[in-house]
């Protein structure tokens, strides 16, 4: 159930502010319900009338009746004042209940101000003081303040703070800002860099680039959360009962055998019992059931007899049995989700049991893929033995499909320096970030790292890894492009190890770092040291991993072979049948 206090200081303005935001708030199409918390000398009751003649003759409860309206009074006697929890979930559900007073519970709140009250603003030590509604200015208050007559602006707060409304999208060209021209610069004399400091390097220089977007919920599988989701109700929002049984005040029953009068009436979820349960009686009690008022305990149905009027069953009964807590999942005003988490299924199931209808997300990061050189052609187009097939712009469009970024086909371009500029002028319109393959090193034809340097924005990375030794990082018209190797294996591994962490970072999520296991080897290996290995590999039915043939970077069919990489350290190794070693299965890497 969405709740919001008004409160403040007597004479503040916060009943007139309730009245007018009940009108408003209902005018809209909402349904409201109020609870009031009165001073402790006021009496619900008027002496003379019927009613408070029944009270003072003994009644535990008073239901008053009439064509307009019913009202149910019950007698507390010497039991403790009821908490606002108890309270509110004796309201049938609504869409918001308004509650006036309960200024000492955490429930969020707007507070009065009126300056004739002279009293001390509540908000300043209280965080569940979300806005100020003031008929004074506040210039030194960090929430929000409307003015106290502004009911519009009040109801659309609190509106949008319970997710009934949409937040105010952020403004269109409100992005963060672009990478730095050096962001990729390496220190100087750096010239073969180990694996784990180039990821260093290049994590301490991503950031965000993606503008926000709010979105429905049901539509925002695998997009990336732009803030903190915090729960707009608890969850359950209300003690209920966690099974088909009878409910009853636990301080009434006995610990062996036990026979109860039922109550008429029972409590079914979304079908609340209207009333108070007497000590010594039971009610009869669904599944996800609000707990009704004297019920703090739930007996399963398979532990009873029943007849049309009794219940009995055999205790003892833990107190509390078979009922869930009001918020024992997640409690309203808690943090349910993370700024930067990528939203899966089980996410979006929370986000919907909290009623959070609409969330604020970073748009889609944009993943250009472009593949140059004149050896390639099309899959299938030509049967000339001297042209090879792009393997690596299929690939690298579905992986970048696959981490919930939107592909974007740039095509391929021949070993042609003005027409490689010319795309990649275009590319810088349509992509946030440039996945190249091929033309990445020092040679005659590689066009791709000679225009980057062109740009003063080239950074090649000599990574101390196999395979994939070169990397090109620079920025096109402030576009950042991960120059590739084409060989398809060294490729992958590159996207892998390196893109993959970068672009989740740039897409407004965190640092993706794949988690391996070990596991005992199949194989043998002597590995040299100064260069850390990605092998591929696969796991047997006896829990061991064995890798690929043969290491080439161009045997593709390795890449398809395999369920992961094996992951071998910089320094020098001798691996022998049964040996621990780190493997990486591609899940891990979101594929």
């Amino acid at each position: 159930m969405r709740v919001y206090g008004v409160t403040g200081w007597k004479n503040a303005g916060k009943t007139g502010l309730m009245e007018r935001l009940v009108a408003e708030i209902t005018g809209r199409g909402f349904t409201v319900s109020t609870l009031k918390h009165a001073h402790h000398s006021f009496d619900v009751d008027q002496p003379g009338k019927d009613s408070h003649r029944h009270r003072v003759a003994g009644a535990k409860e008073v239901l008053l009746s009439s064509a307009a309206r019913w009202a149910l009074m019950a007698e507390l006697r010497g039991a403790d004042e009821p908490t606002l929890e108890t309270q509110l979930a004796r309201l049938t559900p609504v869409d918001l209940v308004l509650v006036e007073g309960f200024k000492a519970d955490h429930h969020p709140k707007v507070e009065a101000v009126r300056a004739a009250a002279g009293h001390p603003l509540i908000a300043r030590d209280d965080s569940s003081v979300r806005a100020l509604a003031s008929d004074v200015p506040q210039p030194d208050v960090s929430i929000p303040v409307f003015d106290l007559d502004d009911t519009n602006g009040v109801a659309d707060f609190i509106l949008r703070e319970v997710g009934l409304i949409a937040p105010d999208p952020a403004p269109a060209d409100l992005a963060p800002p672009k990478l730095s021209n050096d962001c990729f610069a390496l220190p100087a004399g750096v010239d073969w860099i180990p694996v784990d400091d180039a990821l260093a390097h290049l994590r301490a220089s991503m950031a965000c680039v993606m503008a926000e977007e709010v979105i429905p919920t049901k539509d925002a599988l695998g997009r990336i959360l732009a803030a903190d989701q915090v729960a707009r109700r608890s969850n359950p929002p209300a003690p209920n009962s966690a099974v088909d049984g009878y409910g009853f005040d636990h301080a009434s029953i006995a610990k062996g055998a036990n026979t109860l009068p039922l109550c008429d009436g029972r409590a079914a979820a979304g079908a609340s019992f209207v009333g108070v349960v007497p000590p010594g009686q039971a009610v009869r009690i669904l599944t996800g059931a609000i707990l009704p008022a004297g019920v703090d305990t739930v007996v399963l149905e398979e532990d009873t007899n029943a007849s049309p009027t009794h219940v009995a069953f055999e205790g003892p009964v833990k107190p509390g049995a078979n009922t869930r807590k009001a918020g024992e999942d997640v409690e309203a005003g808690a943090v349910a989700l993370k700024k930067g988490q990528t939203l899966r299924p089980s996410d979006l199931a929370l986000l919907s049991a909290l009623g959070i209808a609409e969330v604020a997300v970073r748009r889609r990061l944009r993943v250009g893929v472009l593949s140059t050189g004149d050896e390639l052609a099309e899959p299938g187009s030509t049967d000339e033995i001297a042209r090879t097939y792009d393997a690596n712009r299929p690939m690298l469009l579905s992986v970048a499909d696959r981490w919930g970024f939107q592909p974007v086909d740039l095509g391929h371009v021949a070993d042609d320096r003005d027409a490689l500029a010319k795309r990649l002028d275009s590319a810088a319109t349509m992509a946030d970030v440039i996945l190249t393959s091929g033309g990445a090193s020092a040679g005659d034809e590689d066009h791709m790292s000679a225009l980057l340097n062109e740009q003063s924005a080239m950074q090649m990375w000599r990574i101390a890894l196999k395979p994939g030794r070169p990397l090109g990082l620079g920025l096109w018209q402030g576009v950042p492009v991960f120059a590739l190797p084409g060989n398809p294996v060294a490729a992958l591994v590159c996207t892998l190890i390196f893109a993959r962490p970068a672009c989740a970072v740039m897409a407004g999520g965190a640092w993706a770092a794949p988690q391996g296991f070990a596991v005992p080897a199949a194989f043998t290996k002597r590995k040299k040291p100064g260069r850390r290995e990605y092998l591929r590999a696969r796991m047997l039915a006896d829990g061991t991993v064995e890798t690929f043939a043969s290491e080439g970077s161009g045997r593709i069919s390795g890449l398809s072979w395999a369920e992961g990489l094996v992951e071998l350290p910089d320094g020098a190794i001798d691996i022998n049948p049964g040996d621990p070693v780190r493997f990486v299965p591609y899940g891990s890497f979101g594929l």
